[in-house]
C-alpha cells in the first residue's frame, strides 16, 4: 500500500505503518496492519528470541487470539491448582473436563513465533534497533532510531511495553505499578513429576501480593508479585517461596524481576497519530497480572486502525479509544474490585476457593474465557461473595 503524497527522504525509510515493540502486542499489530494490506516495518530494541520475565501461562483468551499452532510450543498442560495461604492451608482442586487450567509456554519462544506469523504477513522486522524518540506533523510520524537512518510512518503503533517510547509520548497514566520477581529452575525428574499438570498460587503475605509455581517440563517458572511499594518485603517473600519449594540449590536459568502498569482511568491510548497499545497502554489484568491476552487483543485493534487509517480513513485512529474502552474497560473495573478484596481479605478468599468446589469452576471459566470477572460481578451471590471479602 503506497502512501500517496509521503515520499522517502534520503535519510529514512517510509512505511504505511511503524510498529514499536516485538511482544505479543507488537507482533500481533503488524500482522493485522499486514494482513489488511499495509506496509509495515516493526522496531525492536532486542534481537529475537529474547528472554522476557514473564509466568508464560495461556490462559483461554491467549490460546483463542494468538491465531498461530501453539500445541509445538506448549511445554505443559496444567488441570490441577494448588493453592497455599503464604505456604500453609494447601488444598488442591483439579478440572475433570479433560480442558486445561493454564497452557504452559515459554515467553521467548512464544513472541518469536507471533513475529515470525508477522513476518509471513508481510511485515518487515528491524531488531537491535533502539528508538530514541518520535516526531509528528501533518503527514506522518518519524521514528528516530539510533545510529541508523529515521523511519517514517503514516501511523505509529507503540506496543514497546511499560518503559518504551511510545507511552511516554502519548502520556499514559498508570495508577497501579506492580514489581514481579521470577525465576527459572532446573529440576531433576522426580521433582519435574510431582508438578506435572498441576500449577501452584500462594497468596502472599503482602496486601495484594501473590506467588506461583508453573510447571513447564524439567523447568519451574516461580515468582511472585506485588506493590512496588512493598519492594524490600517482596524480595523476601520471594526468597522464601524459593527455600520453602526446596530450589535454593537448584540451577537458575533466569532470575530477575519486571515492573507491570495498570492504566488509570481516562489515561490516552492516543496522541495524534501514535496509539499505544499492550503494556505500554497499562493493559492488563490489575488482579492477575495476566497481559498476554490483553496485548493479543489490544494489538490487533491498533494495527487493524493503523492500517484503516494510512489507506485514508482517518477516523479510523479517532475511534481506537473507543473500541479498547469497550473490550477492555469493564474488565479492568472489575477486576480492581476483586483486587481490592482480595488485598483486604486473603485469608477469607483463601477459604472460599477451598471449601466450595464452585468456586473453583468459576475460576476456571474465567481463566479458559467462558466467562468474565465483569459477568460475574453481575450475578448477586457472587456481588455479595466480594462485598463480604471487601468488609
Amino acid at each position: 500500500m503506497a502512501s500517496e503524497g509521503h515520499q522517502p527522504g534520503p535519510d529514512t525509510e517510509d512505511y504505511d505503518v511503524v510498529v514499536l515493540g516485538a511482544g505479543p502486542a507488537g507482533a500481533a499489530a503488524a500482522r493485522s496492519a499486514a494482513e489488511a494490506g499495509a506496509s509495515v516495518c516493526v522496531l525492536e530494541r532486542m534481537d529475537v528470541p529474547r528472554y522476557k520475565t514473564c509466568g508464560g501461562g495461556l490462559v483461554g483468551l491467549s490460546m483463542e487470539h494468538a491465531r498461530i499452532d501453539l500445541a509445538p510450543l506448549v511445554r505443559s498442560r496444567v488441570d490441577a491448582l494448588t493453592m497455599t495461604l503464604d505456604g500453609r492451608r494447601t488444598v488442591t482442586r483439579r478440572r475433570h473436563d479433560g480442558q486445561p487450567l493454564l497452557s504452559m509456554v515459554m515467553r521467548s519462544e512464544l513472541d518469536a513465533a507471533l513475529l515470525g506469523a508477522a513476518k509471513a504477513a508481510g511485515a518487515q522486522i528491524r531488531t537491535m534497533a533502539h528508538v530514541t524518540g518520535l516526531r509528528e506533523d501533518a503527514r506522518a510520524v518519524t521514528v528516530l532510531v539510533r545510529s541508523a537512518p529515521a523511519v517514517r510512518a503514516r501511523v505509529v503503533v507503540g506496543a514497546d511495553g511499560t518503559s518504551g517510547r511510545a507511552g511516554s509520548y502519548v502520556g499514559v497514566h498508570c495508577d497501579q505499578v506492580d514489581l514481579g520477581l521470577e525465576g527459572e529452575f532446573e529440576v531433576p525428574a522426580a521433582m519435574a513429576d510431582t508438578w506435572a499438570g498441576r500449577m501452584l498460587l500462594d497468596w502472599g503475605p503482602l496486601p495484594g501480593s501473590y506467588g506461583w509455581v508453573f510447571p513447564k517440563g524439567q523447568v519451574l517458572t516461580v515468582g511472585v508479585i506485588g506493590s512496588r511499594t512493598e519492594g524490600p518485603a517482596l524480595r523476601v517473600y520471594y526468597r522464601s517461596l524459593v527455600e520453602r519449594l526446596g530450589l535454593a540449590a537448584m540451577p537458575r536459568l533466569h532470575d530477575s524481576g519486571h515492573l507491570t502498569r495498570v492504566r488509570a482511568d481516562g489515561s490516552p491510548l492516543r496522541r495524534g497519530q501514535v496509539l499505544v497499545a499492550g503494556d505500554a497502554a497499562g493493559l492488563l489484568d490489575p488482579w492477575t497480572r495476566e497481559g498476554i491476552s490483553f496485548a493479543l487483543r489490544s494489538g490487533r485493534l491498533a494495527g487493524t486502525a493503523a492500517a484503516a487509517a494510512a489507506a485514508g480513513d482517518r477516523t479510523a485512529i479517532d475511534r481506537y479509544p473507543g473500541l479498547v474502552l469497550d473490550v477492555f474497560g469493564t474488565e479492568i473495573a472489575a477486576s480492581r474490585t476483586v483486587l481490592a478484596a482480595f488485598a483486604r481479605r486473603p485469608a477469607l478468599m483463601h477459604a472460599m476457593m477451598a471449601a466450595f468446589p464452585g468456586t473453583f469452576g468459576l475460576f476456571s471459566r474465567i481463566v479458559d474465557g467462558r466467562s468474565t470477572v465483569a459477568r460475574q460481578l453481575r450475578r448477586p451471590g457472587v456481588a455479595a461473595a466480594v462485598a463480604a471479602l471487601s468488609r
